[in-house]
């Protein structure tokens, strides 16, 4: 009888053990499984956002093909000038030079031999994303070579040279009073109209990725 019951007592201790065994793998599945949900369920970085990082990386490559090599500690606002201008030979934007008998029309009637450029409105926007970019990666506000006075110099005279050449006035509009509904539909606007660029290097040199840049226009 002590047989019977001793061998009765080992087949509960042992379902018992296999009942908690399972029971913790589910417990450990539902757990991995919960896990995956809230990954897969993580809102994707906005157009602005993404933008903003490829900008990032793109002028991080930019510096370590530099030659020298730059480091971003040692990056001032003379190289940043030196990378808009290197983005020139991407524009696809047309500015007349004061020869061209096109030179101030909005609407030349034929092709000419003028250079392309990149269009001040984009290099302003890329340089807006770079200098919160910096800040963002923990750059101090006031060592920032994207807010150094140069380079606002610069893309006003870009903005005043392409004006003239093109014909095109740049004038800031006056902003009249939106209610609570325009302003939400103007955010959103403004997230679709934000401009592209994906600028990388490969094999050792920088691939054309800056181009279409007319005023607003994608990079």
């Amino acid at each position: 009888m002590s047989a019977a019951v001793a061998a009765a007592a080992s087949a509960a201790i042992s379902g018992y053990n296999n009942s908690s065994s399972s029971s913790t793998s589910n417990h450990s599945d539902e757990l991995l499984t919960s896990q995956r949900m809230q990954v897969s369920v993580t809102p994707p970085l906005s157009r602005y956002e993404s933008q903003k990082r490829r900008d990032w990386n793109t002028f991080g490559q930019y510096l370590k093909n530099h030659r020298p090599p730059l480091t971003l500690s040692r990056c001032s606002g003379a190289n940043v000038l030196e990378f808009l201008r290197y983005l020139d030979q991407f524009g696809k934007t047309k500015v007349h030079t004061e020869n061209c008998a096109y030179y101030g029309n909005s609407h030349p009637p034929g092709p000419c031999p003028c250079p392309l450029k990149q269009a001040w409105g984009s290099l302003d926007a890329l340089i807006g994303r770079l200098r919160a970019a910096f800040e963002e990666n923990g750059g101090s506000s006031e060592m920032n070579p994207f807010g150094a006075r140069a380079v606002r110099l610069y893309l006003r005279e870009v903005r005043d040279v392409q004006a003239k050449a093109r014909g095109i006035a740049y004038e800031k509009k006056k902003r009249k009073k939106l209610n609570q509904n325009q302003q939400n539909e103007s955010m959103v606007n403004q997230e679709h109209d934000v401009v592209h660029s994906s600028g990388y290097v490969h094999g050792g040199g920088f691939v054309n990725q800056y181009s279409d840049l007319n005023g607003t226009a994608s990079f």
